[in-house]
């Protein structure tokens, strides 16, 4: 199984390194899936980190080792209603045959979760849904 992790989660896992982000992150590393970002995802979380906890950022740029970076996909379609910012997330997980992109972006993402059917097969979810196995 392929998960795509959003900024959110990267700089989440980063900054809190006992949360549901990290074990993410920790079984992927452990070989139980493969793990995906997008260049545009690691920069977006390498800023927020450098402002807000900048001692951080040495452990995302660890965690990354465990990470297939994966371009955009500017030919995939994006589901009519995305906010703009968040289509290369969503073009790049489905560039890569992501089988899960997990985010807390609830407010943008909000209507594609757990509605595989309107992401373009592809299931989105909350690192906590996802662990749940909702």
């Amino acid at each position: 199984m392929r998960l795509f992790l959003d900024a959110n989660i990267l700089f989440t896992a980063a900054h809190n390194p006992a949360g549901k982000a990290a074990l993410v992150i920790e079984l992927g590393r452990a070989g139980i899936w493969q793990l995906a970002a997008s260049a545009y995802a690691v920069e977006e979380a390498r800023r927020n980190l450098t402002v807000k906890f900048p001692a951080c950022v040495a452990r995302m740029e660890s965690d990354l080792a465990a990470f297939r970076i994966v371009p955009d996909a500017p030919g995939v379609a994006c589901p009519d209603g995305l906010a703009e910012k968040d289509q290369p997330i969503y073009r790049a997980a489905r560039g890569c045959r992501a089988d899960v992109l997990l985010t807390g972006d609830i407010r943008d993402f909000g209507f594609l979760m757990n509605a595989p059917d309107k992401a373009g097969g592809m299931l989105i979810q909350t690192v906590g849904e996802f662990l749940a196995g909702r």
